[in-house]
């Protein structure tokens, strides 16, 4: 079958498209024959191997463990392992493989656990862009923020792949939705229902007098100490990502993660550090709030298999809109 495989760190030109040997189901494994995928932040992260303390946590200390790129996939059910009940061949299923990554090919063997019947409503493309941002979005208000209806959510990073998911589930849950962005994307955002978009060009939300409940930040682009600024009294902070590639970094926005761990416990603001994994409830709630209208991912761009380099460097270089797709 053919893949994106990378052996060594670096640019995109490290991406070889190239003839691979396809998986297998075995036991509790799905085979799926991708019909789409999508592109992360997370798979430039891997590709440059930055923050370079990230390989030392584990995803390889001179190449990545996992050679063939993509996380996010949607497609179609091929085959089934014995002890596969809930799925058989045919089935339009999406997912997101976590680290062991895979979806930039043709074929990928996943585990009946990480795997959801895909939104019935929803092409393979607009699936494939849901799994990992709209986990990310939903775990960050829902798990971590504990958002509550009535309650005021600024989303720092509202246009991106996160935020545009972000923006839609903090609504569906009731609350007063500020997105954050910069000018070109403002319709966007509002369009996606934001109550209130602040553009960066124009104004600081840290400086603004304005309180949000709980502010959840995409970008990293401001100091805790701005944050907390914003938040009202018993308000919340989640961080989740963020960073841009600059020639390669030791911890990238991991050292703000870090401070606002060390600083957690003696300030009386709740900050928090958004962990996620793959997760099938959370794609069974994502696939239902798509189905009932609350959910639409929305596509900047979309590349072929074989174009993976182009679209990586398109989203590590150029602040894409939300998704960029692969279709396959």
């Amino acid at each position: 079958m053919k893949a994106i495989v990378q052996d060594r760190y670096g640019s995109p030109d490290v991406l070889e498209f190239r003839d691979v040997e396809p998986p297998a189901a075995s036991g509790s494994e799905v085979l799926v024959r991708v019909r789409a995928a999508s592109v992360n932040a997370y798979d430039w992260h891997v590709m440059r191997g930055d923050p370079y303390l990230a390989r030392v946590s584990g995803i390889g200390l001179t190449g990545p463990r996992a050679k063939i790129r993509g996380r996010d996939f949607a497609g179609t059910v091929e085959a089934v392992g014995r002890d596969v009940r809930r799925f058989r061949p045919g089935d339009e299923v999406y997912g997101d493989l976590g680290t062991a990554d895979g979806a930039f090919a043709e074929y990928v063997s996943v585990p009946e656990d990480l795997v959801e019947t895909k939104p019935a409503n929803l092409t393979f493309e607009q699936a494939a862009a849901v799994p990992l941002a709209g986990l990310t979005a939903l775990k960050g208000l829902r798990d971590s923020g504990k958002l509550r209806p009535g309650q005021h959510v600024l989303v720092n990073g509202a246009s991106g792949g996160v935020g545009t998911f972000a923006v839609q589930i903090a609504k569906s849950m009731g609350a007063t939705v500020t997105g954050v962005c910069r000018t070109r994307n403002v319709e966007l955002v509002s369009s996606l229902g934001a109550d209130h978009v602040v553009d960066y060009t124009e104004a600081d939300f840290t400086r603004s007098g304005q309180r949000y409940d709980l502010v959840l930040d995409l970008v990293g682009n401001h100091s805790l100490t701005g944050l907390r600024r914003a938040l009202a009294p018993g308000g919340t902070i989640v961080l989740s990502g963020g960073g841009v590639f600059s020639g390669g970094s030791l911890a990238g926005p991991m050292w703000l993660m870090v401070r606002a761990k060390l600083q957690a416990p003696f300030v009386r603001d709740r900050v928090l550090v958004l962990t996620t994994a793959p997760d099938a409830e959370i794609l069974a709630t994502l696939r239902r709030l798509a189905e009932s209208g609350g959910l639409t991912p929305v596509v900047d761009r979309t590349y072929s298999l074989g174009e993976v380099p182009e679209a990586i460097r398109y989203v590590e270089t150029e602040h894409p809109r939300a998704k960029v797709v692969i279709t396959v």
